[in-house]
């Protein structure tokens, strides 16, 4: 397929995978991935009303070896949800990307740069017809093609208890209501429950670093995970997080539970860095969030401590006339929750930063930003950096200087969209016993199983894609298995 930056290729998409995993990931589950993907989208697009759209995002290494800087990520439609009659109450509510709008339509508004741009009324009118788009569109795409087959998820079921007999899963314990609810599975049972980043105790046991706030439903608690280790399941990637710069709101909640919201034009467009407490920049701002995002994890062993958490990000007067902070627009009133002061020091002071080293630290990235080179961490030098960024500020993207007051700071923390640790699967989705051999009837997909990229995030969908593409593989494997055992 030509995207416009040059045809794609199976041995491309191989050698990047390979990248991303590191070596942590064996060579037959990379090639699952890549060759069942495009089979995975050919038989959503065959068997229900989703015919997915193509997007411009770059992979998020676009200068590696089989990268490529657009055509790998696709995206969806807006869905009209009134086609899902009552259980359109039943989907839950986006907090954060939740606008009717086609992907395409997002793109072509650049709206994560300039969101005052985008066509508001247009937006009104939709949410008033019902219309959906992002993920909610996505999943009403989905559930729409298993009600049209008579397939209705039970809601308000919690799996506690995989099932076996003779050492096969044969059904699962639920709970329903206070009481336990059984289902017997004659194909298998397919674990899809999400990650464990909602389980401080899961957390504090396998991630590295500082404990990632949240960006997930609160239902991921890791449910799928204690089950399959009950069975004696092998485990892989446990130290592994679709990481992402985050903050949060005082008060803001949903689902009764903290909001984390992504930082994003916060740190990657002009007029903003970020510091830890003292004063000095650790990351490429502008990067790929789940790779800078580890840059939290640096550890300092004479405090013993972690020196870059929390951080802030620091901008200032002109980043607040042409940008968004979360929820407030340019010309809004600066909330309680922003730090703000007329001097870069006294700012420093406020927010419990070094005030020398944030000084300093400001003074020689304003260098940069007037010389458009960022010779400390390259920021805007890869093509993903001006991705996101500003395309009508100059002599850089990304870069622009922080010298007009007053300014202001944003703590930001490490987040995760979720961990991507678990079992370990084959190349037929089974999960695979401790002792090598898989656990007959049991199956893994998404961020519960042991992620097949590794440390790496490919590209936009980077988590949603080998999800899907796993669970379309072991879904064919257990019905596949059903005719084989009869």
């Amino acid at each position: 397929m030509d995207f416009g930056q040059g045809a794609d290729s199976r041995e491309d998409a191989l050698t990047y995978v390979k990248f991303l995993a590191a070596g942590q990931v064996s060579e037959p589950l990379i090639e699952a991935l890549v060759d069942n993907g495009p089979k995975m989208i050919r038989h959503i697009e065959d068997h229900t009303d989703l015919k997915f759209l193509w997007s411009g995002q770059p992979d998020y290494h676009p200068e590696m070896p089989g990268a490529k800087k657009a055509g790998r990520s696709l995206g969806p439609p807006t869905f009209d949800s009134k086609q899902l009659g009552p259980w359109k109450e039943k989907v839950r509510m986006a907090p954060i990307f939740f606008l009717p709008l086609a992907w395409n339509e997002i793109e072509a508004a650049n709206s994560l740069v300039f969101p005052t741009k985008m066509d508001f009324e247009l937006i009104g009118k939709r949410i008033a017809d019902g219309i959906w788009g992002m993920g909610m569109a996505f999943i009403g795409y989905l559930l729409k093609a298993c009600l049209d087959r008579g397939i209705a998820p039970l809601v308000e079921t919690s799996g506690r208890e995989l099932l076996t007999e003779n050492g096969r899963v044969i059904g699962i314990r639920c709970e329903r209501d206070g009481r336990d609810f059984f289902i017997r599975a004659r194909k298998g049972v397919i674990l899809a429950s999400g990650g464990f980043e909602w389980s401080e105790d899961l957390k504090a046991r396998f991630l590295p670093g500082p404990s990632p706030l949240p960006l997930s439903p609160p239902t991921c608690e890791g449910d799928g995970l204690k089950m399959a280790m009950a069975l004696g399941a092998d485990l892989g990637n446990m130290t592994g997080s679709w990481g992402t710069p985050a903050s949060q709101i005082p008060g803001e909640e949903c689902d009764g539970k903290p909001l984390t919201r992504l930082t994003i034009g916060e740190r990657q467009l002009p007029h903003a860095i970020v510091v830890n407490r003292y004063g000095k920049r650790f990351m490429n701002e502008s990067h790929n969030y789940n790779d800078i995002t580890k840059s939290f994890n640096a550890f300092d062993a004479n405090t013993y401590d972690y020196p870059n958490y929390p951080a802030w990000s620091i901008f200032d007067q002109q980043f607040r006339d042409k940008y968004a902070v979360l929820t407030v627009l340019p010309g809004m009133p600066t909330p309680e929750w922003v730090v703000q002061a007329d001097t870069i020091e006294e700012l420093a002071r406020k927010a419990g930063i070094d005030p020398k080293g944030l000084k300093a630290t400001v003074e020689r990235f304003n260098g940069f930003a007037r010389t458009g080179i960022d010779e400390d961490f390259k920021r805007g030098q890869s093509y993903y950096d001006q991705a996101v960024a500003d395309p009508n500020h100059s002599p850089s993207p990304c870069l622009g200087t922080i010298e007009k007051p007053p300014f202001f700071a944003l703590s930001v923390y490490p987040g995760s969209l979720g961990t991507k640790g678990g079992p370990v699967v084959n190349t037929s989705g089974q999960v695979m016993h401790i002792s090598g051999k898989p656990i007959e009837g049991l199956y893994a997909a998404g961020n519960v199983m042991a992620g097949v990229t590794g440390p790496g995030y490919g590209g936009a969908g980077g988590t949603i894609g080998p999800g899907m593409t796993w669970g379309y593989i072991a879904a064919r494997h257990a019905a596949g298995e059903q005719s084989r055992r009869k």
